[in-house]
């Protein structure tokens, strides 16, 4: 048996134009995980939402765009290549969405003889919009096209020592500098996700304190996955409790999204006398739209607005040495295997 590696981040448009953004956006939002109602409302929800949205949204990527291209997909190639320096097996990459396409990464790993692939998603939480959305089009794919190869899932990492500290160590410069709070700002889904993935149907935003009563939920929870690794994280780093908080961003739509919302947050705290403040995104391992424009750009400028003094953006941990060493455990772990 030929064993191999396939990452999986996100995506990005292929360029910020507006004709490619909303390419992007309609294969993006056209997943039943992401808008999970039925074909012809999501159709039309999406076709609404793509009516003003791709400009938009192109100009915001037109902000962070760089001269290799998108910063999420450039920081995969490059974590990519310094794993791949590590490793003796295949090492593939792919995005959900767009390019470079679970397709071709597929069908390269088949032409390079794989035969058993390790699937790692580069989500640490579970989500159905996203890591689930992964596994499931990867699996659909690799039955199509290689119905030989078996695929194996790196399950959630959110609390994994080895990616906590990686998350610390890309931290740590700015956690040694003076600073009045430390907001930990998640990617936001709608609270009705939460409770699809709940398999008690009984426990997840229906009990008190439901993030912290042990429960199997746990296992599907994308809040208590965060909160476990927030956790994990100040007693790593030794944050005190005063000083941090958690958040969601990114959310869509009117519906119900996990909160508190950060945008909202970013306002609150600096109205409480906050005047210097860090933001960190964990459930990103690389800088996109989501953490260099909505946090670094317009959560500065509305934090600053009002009445901050200092706003500093955390990076994501990108190609930290120790974020590259975490994939490598995990797939040493994979190739332990019998």
């Amino acid at each position: 048996m030929s064993k191999a590696i396939l990452l999986v981040n996100l995506g990005s448009p292929d360029s910020p134009s507006v004709p490619d953004v909303r390419r992007y956006l309609n294969e993006f939002l056209m997943d039943g995980r992401v808008i999970d109602v039925a074909w012809p409302l999501r159709r039309f929800i999406v076709g609404m939402i793509l009516i003003n949205r791709p400009k938009e949204s192109a100009h915001a990527y037109e902000k962070i765009w760089t001269k290799d291209g998108s910063p999420l997909v450039v920081t995969s190639k490059h974590v990519q290549a310094a794993l791949q320096a590590r490793l003796s097996v295949p090492v593939e990459l792919a995005m959900r969405y767009q390019n470079p396409s679970i397709e071709s990464a597929v069908k390269k790993l088949k032409e390079r003889g794989a035969t058993e692939v390790l699937l790692i998603p580069l989500f640490p939480h579970y989500a159905a919009s996203s890591y689930e959305s992964a596994v499931v089009r990867v699996r659909e794919l690799a039955a199509k096209f290689a119905p030989q190869m078996r695929v194996t899932v790196q399950p959630p990492y959110y609390n994994d020592p080895d990616y906590i500290a990686a998350l610390v160590a890309s931290a740590a410069d700015f956690l040694k500098g003076d600073y009045d709070h430390l907001l930990f700002s998640y990617h936001g889904i709608p609270e009705r996700h939460l409770r699809k993935a709940d398999p008690t149907g009984s426990h997840c935003l229906q009990q008190e304190n439901c993030c912290v009563v042990a429960s199997p939920a746990h296992a599907t929870c994308y809040r208590a996955q965060c909160f476990a690794t927030t956790a994990a994280f100040v007693k790593l780093a030794g944050v005190p409790p005063e000083k941090y908080s958690v958040s969601f961003q990114s959310r869509l739509g009117k519906d119900p999204w996990l909160k508190p919302y950060t945008d909202y947050e970013l306002l609150r705290l600096a109205q409480e006398g906050k005047k210097r403040m860090l933001v960190i995104c964990p459930a990103f391992v690389s800088d996109c739209l989501e953490t260099i424009e909505e946090i670094g750009m317009r959560g500065c400028q509305d934090f600053m607005g009002a009445s901050g003094k200092e706003f500093t953006r955390i990076p994501c941990m990108n190609e930290h040495p120790l974020w590259i060493s975490a994939l490598e455990k995990m797939a040493a772990r994979f190739f332990a295997e019998k």
